[in-house]
Formats: structure tokens, C-alpha cells, sequence
């Protein structure tokens, strides 16, 4: 694949402050398609991208001067909205508590629906997630499920060869060109795959190998903007099209920069307004009160909420983790069931259905163990239970991260949904919005256990061992476990200690009791994997980690924001 550029220098273009006076309509071939940019070209001087074996397939100079004009243009906004998140953060600390927006009461009151879904994402009643992989994608987009997310977040550890080579099997996919010869086997797509969808990284984090101008890129723009640079134009002439699922939002105003990003990166790419759709996850509790708003900002570009039930776990624990009226018990109690998780969920199908949207259901960590027949029959049974309720409240589809998976969760949407793409038309009347509902953590029940910290810690230290060894999602104890559930682990070890939490058996969580769990599971883990095994994984740099997120006098906003910076 070659690029031919043939921009006009603008850059020195001087005498007007205005932007139109170095607005210059400009064109280059993009694969013998014939697209425009409404934005002078930046200098390539200003752009620097680290070396890698792939690198000039994926950072071509134009796709350099696409991401740099995004960055250019949304990264001032995409600060002042994560200083916002620090603002409202410090008021819940102070005691206040989220509501729905007095502000906005007319856009929740008010008639109006989204875009109807293109014809690929109309049925969306199974969907399978994984991290961007090569023979993962591959065994995925063929798995028989209706849409296959690449996720380059929680999946994903972001070593500058999983965001590079992640870029390029994205790419691949989409020109239905992503194969694999691999220990004697071929692996290939078939005639019929899943829905490409791409779950770039989230406001919050940078990307240290992109600099523009001598700052860090955000993470959110560089996944974006080269999975539309290199396949949006190419998806579109498939019949399919450049299809994103949103992370970690916490407002509309989130949402509204999303959809910023996308009306300029359809004019400068030259595909209609319209074309690229987006599920936005609501995976914090403060986009669970927007969630009308959000879908509002998006309605051109929307394809629906997911309910991103780990991340939601862990939200609440971030922003309130200065009340001791929110801590959570052990992980194992906070089901989807217990009071405020059902009310999140049940608001989310019934505001989605209200605006003609999707309401896609959340992902069970439960997987199948093919060579333990006892621990898939558990799996499946729990998995069964999991999307048998989502069918019945009203969900248009779901997620599973394993392929094993897809036939049980199929089986339960198709009792529902028989031969109909979706329920979209079933609406939840019964369903009334409710502040006190959504917050209502006290009503969970259950107890916080020795048993309980021992699973935190054993999980938060597999996981970020893995994640610093470039691996984002694993399977722990026969759980999939991605950057969320470690996040929920850290999370409530924190809470603990915090709030001097009792156990069951009458100790109070300490520090002190915390570090000598850390040294008992790492005992356990290093039985388990062996010595040679054990030594090969960063174990010490996963201690680090842990004890600074679980054991720091400050709740620290994502683990990942250390954990990064050890990253080779």
C-alpha cells in the first residue's frame, strides 16, 4: 500500500490570524480513491513517531499529517474536559452527589431519535471481543459472531509493537487481507466474517511514541485517526464502514467532543457525515446519568450503549472512594443482580429503546476450559444465566470474549428475538429514572473476606504482570481478566484500607495485612507457574505497581498511568 502526496505547503502561509486564510482545499490518492483535506498540512519537523520494523506501513507522512491535525485540533478541548473530571471528582469528595442535569431536562423530555443502524450493525445479538492480535482476529472475525470489537484498550497492553502491528492487522481486516502462516498452519479469513468494530484507548491516556509538537498524542486520537485514515474509505466501499466503540466517557460533553472528531475526520477524509458510528460504553457511573445526552451529541454517528459492567464496578469505587458509603464488599457479591448494577443496566435498555438505539449487554468473565470439562459445564451455565436475563430485560445483543461462548449466548437472544434483528421496539415503561437507584451501592450486601483480598491481590498481581510482559487480556482461574477487572481488584483493596474495613473473621484491613497477603499470593503464583516461568514475568515491577494503586495515600486515577511508564 503506497501513499502519493501532493499537498500544498501551507505552513508558511502568514499575514492573517484567520483560519481560512490557510484553509486550502488539497488532494491525494488514498488507494486510487480520491479524498480532501480542509486543513493546511503541518510540517513533518513537528511530527516525531519512534522506530518500528512496520512503522512506514502504518505512519505513512499523510497518515503523520491526518493524526497531527487531529491532535492539533481537539487536544486543548480533550484537556479541559479531563480538568473537568478533576473539578467534579473533588466535589463528590466534598459530599456532593451526582443527579440528572437540571441543564439538559429538554433533550431527556424532548421527542427525538438517533440514526437508524446501517444495515452490518442492525443485528447485533452476539459480539465477541479480543485484543488486536493476528491469529486472535483472525479465529474472531471467523467465530460466527455478528460483530467483532478490536479492542485496543483493556485487551490490549500498549507496547509500541501491540499499537503498531494492532494498526496494521486492523487494516489488514478491513481490506479482508489479514492471514497468518503460523507453527505449519494457515490461518485466513472466510467468505463471511463479523462486523469490524475498533475500541480506540481513552481520553485519559497519551501515547509517548507519537509527539506533535512536542507533546505526547492522546491515545484516543492516534487509534482513532489511523484506523479511519487507512480503512474508512475501503470499509465504505465494502458495504460495511468505519465502526468504533467509546471508552471511559463521563459526560455528554465527552461525547460531543467524539462527535467533533468525527464530523472533521469525514470532511478532511471526504466520506459523508454519517458514515462512521460509534457505541459508546457506559462504563462510568456519571455517563449512566447522561446517558439520554450522550446519545444525543452522538445522533448522527450512534450505534447504541453497551453497558461496560467492569469498568461501571470500578467507576463507582473511583468516584467515590473518599465515602466510606461506598465501598464495595467482595467482588465476587457485586453480580449483576444487586440493586444498583440492575438499575444501571434496565435505565440503559430503556433510554437506548426510547431514541431507537441499541442497547447491547455487557460481557461475562466466565470462559470455557477445553481440556476441564468440569469448569466449562460451570461456564456455560453461568454464561447462560447471564444472557438469558439480558435477552429477557430487553438487550438487542451481547458480548463474549470466547468463541466456545457464542453458540450459548446466540441460543438466548434467538428464544428472544426469533427471526427479528433486534427488540429496539420494545420499550420499559416500568422503568423510572432514579438518582437514589443508581446509587444505591449500600443495598449490595455481602461481606469483605480474608478470602476476598487474597483473590484482589492474586488477580491485580497475574494481570499486571501480564500487562507489563505486553498482554492485556488473560485468563485467570478461569476468568477472563482484562485491565477493568484489575482495576476493580486495586479498587477495592483501596477502599479497604481507606476505610478500615473489617473483615468477616474481625481483623481490620491494613496496609501491613495487605503486604503480607502480597507475599503469600506471590508464593502461590510462583508454585503455580514454576520457577523459570515465574522469573521471566516482571512479578517485582507488578508489586510496584499493586502497592502504589492499592496502597497510596491517593486513589490513583487509572493503574495503566503507571504501569505505562515501566513499559519497555
Amino acid at each position: 500500500m503506497s501513499l502519493f502526496p501532493i499537498f500544498r505547503d501551507l505552513s508558511k502561509t502568514s499575514g492573517s490570524s484567520d483560519r481560512s486564510m490557510l484553509t486550502e482545499l488539497c488532494k491525494y490518492s488514498l488507494n486510487g480513491h480520491l479524498t480532501r483535506r480542509t486543513v493546511a498540512d503541518p510540517p513533518m519537523d513537528s511530527i516525531e513517531i519512534s522506530e518500528h520494523p512496520m512503522g512506514e506501513e502504518v505512519f505513512t507522512p499523510d497518515a503523520c499529517r491526518f493524526v497531527a491535525d487531529l491532535v492539533r485540533c481537539f487536544r486543548e478541548e480533550r484537556k479541559r474536559l479531563l480538568r473537568a473530571r478533576v473539578d467534579r471528582r473533588a466535589d463528590f469528595a466534598a459530599g456532593r452527589r451526582p443527579d440528572f442535569l437540571p441543564e439538559t431536562l429538554d433533550i431527556r423530555s424532548g421527542d427525538w431519535t438517533v440514526t437508524a443502524p446501517p444495515k452490518d450493525l442492525s443485528d447485533r445479538r452476539v459480539e465477541i471481543t479480543g485484543p488486536t492480535e493476528r491469529k486472535m482476529m483472525i479465529n474472531a472475525l471467523n467465530s460466527g459472531a455478528r460483530v467483532f470489537l478490536a479492542d485496543c484498550e483493556d485487551a490490549t497492553s500498549p507496547t509500541w509493537d501491540n499499537v503498531v502491528t494492532g494498526q496494521v492487522n486492523i487494516r489488514d481486516a478491513a481490506y479482508r487481507d489479514l492471514f497468518l502462516h503460523r507453527d505449519g498452519k494457515y490461518y485466513r479469513l472466510n467468505d463471511d466474517v463479523a462486523t469490524l468494530m475498533v475500541r480506540p484507548r481513552g481520553w485519559h491516556l497519551l501515547e509517548r511514541h507519537v509527539i506533535v509538537d512536542g507533546e505526547s498524542a492522546p491515545a484516543s486520537l492516534v487509534d482513532f485517526g489511523l484506523v479511519a485514515f487507512h480503512t474508512a474509505r475501503e470499509s465504505l466501499d465494502r458495504g460495511t464502514g468505519p465502526y468504533f466503540y467509546l471508552p471511559k466517557l463521563e459526560s455528554h460533553l465527552e461525547a460531543r467532543l467524539w462527535n467533533d472528531v468525527f464530523c472533521h475526520t469525514q470532511d478532511a477524509l471526504d466520506i459523508p457525515r454519517g458514515s462512521i458510528r460509534a457505541t459508546v460504553l457506559i462504563e462510568t457511573i456519571l455517563a449512566a446519568f447522561e446517558m439520554h445526552e450522550i446519545l444525543f451529541e452522538l445522533r448522527d454517528h450512534s450505534a447504541g450503549l453497551n453497558a461496560g459492567r467492569w469498568d461501571y464496578i470500578f467507576s463507582v469505587a473511583k468516584t467515590f472512594a473518599d465515602s466510606p458509603d461506598f465501598v464495595l464488599p467482595d467482588r465476587s457479591d457485586v453480580t449483576m443482580t444487586v440493586p444498583f448494577m440492575r438499575s444501571y443496566t434496565e435505565l440503559m435498555i430503556a433510554t437506548c429503546h426510547r431514541r431507537g438505539a441499541h442497547a447491547i449487554g455487557g460481557m461475562s468473565a466466565f470462559i470455557p476450559n477445553r481440556r476441564d470439562p468440569t469448569v466449562t459445564a460451570a461456564a456455560l451455565r453461568m454464561v447462560t444465566e447471564d444472557k438469558r436475563r439480558e435477552a429477557n430485560d430487553g438487550c438487542d445483543g451481547t458480548w463474549v470474549a470466547h468463541p466456545d461462548l457464542i453458540p450459548v449466548a446466540r441460543t438466548e437472544f434467538d428464544t428472544v428475538l426469533g427471526g427479528a434483528p433486534n427488540q429496539i421496539e420494545r420499550q420499559r415503561p416500568d422503568v423510572v429514572p432514579s438518582a437514589d437507584n443508581l446509587l444505591a451501592v449500600d443495598l449490595t450486601g455481602g461481606d469483605v473476606t480474608i478470602e476476598g483480598l487474597r483473590t484482589n491481590v492474586y488477580v491485580g498481581l497475574r494481570y499486571i504482570a501480564s500487562w507489563l510482559n505486553g498482554v492485556g487480556a488473560a485468563a485467570i482461574n478461569n476468568l477472563m481478566e482484562d485491565a477493568a477487572t484489575a482495576e476493580i481488584s486495586r479498587a477495592q483493596v483501596w477502599q479497604w484500607v481507606h476505610h478500615g474495613r473489617q473483615l468477616a473473621d474481625g481483623r481490620t484491613v491494613t496496609a501491613d495485612l495487605v503486604r503480607g497477603v502480597i507475599d503469600l499470593q506471590l508464593e502461590v503464583i510462583a508454585d503455580e507457574l514454576g520457577g523459570e516461568a515465574f522469573s521471566a514475568l516482571p512479578y517485582d515491577k507488578a508489586r510496584q505497581v499493586f502497592e502504589q494503586v492499592a496502597l497510596g495515600p491517593d486513589f490513583v486515577e487509572f493503574l495503566t498511568l503507571p504501569a505505562y511508564e515501566l513499559l519497555p
